[in-house]
């Protein structure tokens, strides 16, 4: 692979890929190969909280020590929560007061958890024939999302 992205390199190219927490082991091989200002290998890590974890294991230390960027999205505020369910494409209200309030209580503001929610409670507002998400169809939300 070192030999691929010599002749990458070489040839002013650029190859992506994308790769699963199981194949970091060779990312950090990689980095210890020649690096330097004119290395061919650029990496960019997204992932949730445990890929940050993960990296700062003992075996990924020499990884986590060529990490030059870091960033931590936060979670939503209320406020932000609000906008962003404002945004589901309509003009008038779709969610509650009361909706977005335990949309975002239950989901803490992270925004994978915000989706999950408000779309089971659009399922279960839309399975109710109702207008607008309201309380109920939220908590029909959380009951559904957080049940074992």
């Amino acid at each position: 692979m070192a030999k691929d992205l010599a002749d990458l390199a070489e040839g002013d190219l650029r190859a992506d890929s994308i790769l699963d927490q199981e194949q970091l082991e060779a990312v950090r091989m990689l980095t210890n190969h020649d690096m330097d200002s004119t290395s061919p290998l650029a990496c960019l890590f997204v992932g949730q909280p445990t890929l940050r974890r993960n990296i700062k294991l003992g075996m990924l230390a020499a990884l986590d020590q060529r990490i030059a960027i870091r960033y931590n999205m936060p979670p939503m505020t209320s406020e932000e929560t609000t906008s962003y369910l404002a945004l589901a494409g309509r003009s008038d209200t779709l969610f509650s007061d009361a909706a977005i309030t335990l949309i975002h209580d239950t989901s803490r503001g992270y925004p994978r958890a915000v989706n999950n929610l408000a779309v089971q409670a659009l399922l279960s507002a839309y399975a109710d024939t109702k207008s607008i998400v309201d309380e109920a169809s939220a908590r029909a939300a959380v009951a559904e999302v957080t049940e074992e």
